[in-house]
């Protein structure tokens, strides 16, 4: 399995936001399926980490996907409309839980690498290289790149957080009908005074992670 070293963040990111320049010189050594994966829900205090993996060949750089970010620098509406033209020009692409049970049993670092795992395993087809967002990389058998940032440098990067974001937003709302009182729609599971004033009120749901501290 051939890894590549990480990349950190050099300078500042570019206003404009993402560029296909990782994946334009994997593309251009000879590789024609490169995916990025990333992870959302690391800090809320309730539901799964979700991570999505995001394949893309070259000239599949589709329009749909103009105003691509970091999906924390996008609002809901701009995640809404951009998911389904990522979707469609993707090669690929695939969303992964580890719900909040697994997090407690093997920590939330490693529930998000588990995510990013469950993700490119599902990805099709497979790619052949991985850009991962972080500084730390899944076990898989397949060469990968870590870039620190990487939600903000390279488009498959943020269009796989755009895709995990909107698919843990859609799971945190069906869970707040399942579970009412505690807010979910309005803050995801993220420890807002309006979540820890619930807790306080309720107790915790089977949704909360238990290894986290809820109260506070």
């Amino acid at each position: 399995m051939a890894q590549a070293g990480s990349l950190p963040e050099t300078g500042h990111r570019d206003r404009s936001g993402p560029s296909w320049l990782f994946e334009r010189r994997l593309w251009a050594s000879g590789l024609a399926c490169v995916a990025g994966v990333d992870e959302v829900g690391r800090g809320p205090l309730a539901g799964p980490v979700v991570a999505a993996a995001a394949a893309f060949h070259p000239g599949e750089l589709a329009a749909a996907l103009a105003g691509l970010n970091d999906s924390k620098r996008l609002s809901a509406a701009a995640r809404a409309r951009l998911a389904p033209g990522i979707r469609q020009a993707a090669a690929g692409w695939a969303v992964a839980c580890v719900d909040a049970a697994e997090i407690d049993a093997m920590g939330i670092g490693q529930a998000s690498l588990e995510a990013m795992r469950r993700a490119v395993g599902l990805l099709r087809p497979s790619p052949q290289h991985l850009l991962v967002d972080g500084p730390y990389l899944p076990r898989l058998p397949l060469a990968q790149t870590a870039v620190v940032g990487g939600d903000g440098l390279c488009c498959s990067v943020a269009a796989a957080s755009v895709l995990a974001k909107v698919a843990r937003d859609a799971l945190m709302d069906g869970w707040d009908r399942v579970y009412p009182g505690y807010g979910f729609v309005e803050h995801r599971g993220y420890p807002t005074a309006a979540h820890r004033a619930a807790l306080r009120r309720l107790g915790p749901c089977p949704l909360h992670r238990r290894s986290f501290r809820l109260d506070g």
